[in-house]
């Protein structure tokens, strides 16, 4: 049975579930009726997180134009540029047990793809959601519905993994950002250029 988690909440991912070593993180959105001319193409991303809080280069950022990172522990599946479809709507795998011992979290996000150009923000985003499945079983482990609060944001960290006593635990975060892939970038400090 999957645990359902609220803004701020965390669980005990691998205590909880004994033996969890691979999981791939589903992000999946809608968007509400809007006439722009433009799809919305929302990108998921992986910041792969040191003891300070902070990405140290272009290995420690998974999207769709570098899918793989944390010497492959983390892998980015590919981008939708539409949202089109129910379910997932891009996946980030990560092996947990292959993470390398430097990075202690792993920030989920996303981001508007070119929200300047297209006009575009999550407030025209709906049923908004990050899930973890047991990619062993194909067991959805919890899921993480962000809500409708966001109204001018262009970019938002979903959820973090992170390490704590040898275990790692989930949290969901839900924070907005204006400024898009670039804001996020420098919150992880990453140069955005």
């Amino acid at each position: 049975m999957s645990i359902s988690l609220s803004k701020g909440q965390r669980i005990d991912l691998t205590k909880t579930n004994p033996g969890l070593t691979q999981v791939v993180v589903g992000l999946g959105w809608d968007t509400n009726k809007y006439v722009g001319g433009a799809d919305f193409d929302l990108d998921a991303s992986a910041f792969l997180l040191y003891e300070d809080g902070k990405a140290k280069g272009a290995d420690d950022f998974v999207f769709y134009n570098n899918v793989s990172g944390g010497n492959g522990s983390v892998v980015h599946t590919g981008d939708n540029r539409t949202g089109e479809g129910d379910g997932d709507d891009e996946q980030i795998n990560i092996d947990l047990s292959k993470v390398p011992a430097s990075i202690h979290r792993i920030g989920i996000t996303v981001t508007i793809y070119d929200y300047e150009s297209r006009k575009q923000n999550f407030g025209q985003v709906s049923n908004a959601f990050v899930r973890v499945v047991d990619a062993s079983s194909n067991r959805e482990v919890l899921r993480f519905d962000l809500g409708e609060e966001f109204s001018t944001e262009t970019a938002v960290v979903f959820c973090e993994f992170y390490r704590h006593s040898g275990e790692w635990k989930f949290q969901a975060i839900g924070s907005g950002f204006a400024g898009g892939l670039s804001a996020l970038c420098r919150n992880y400090g990453l140069d955005a250029n």
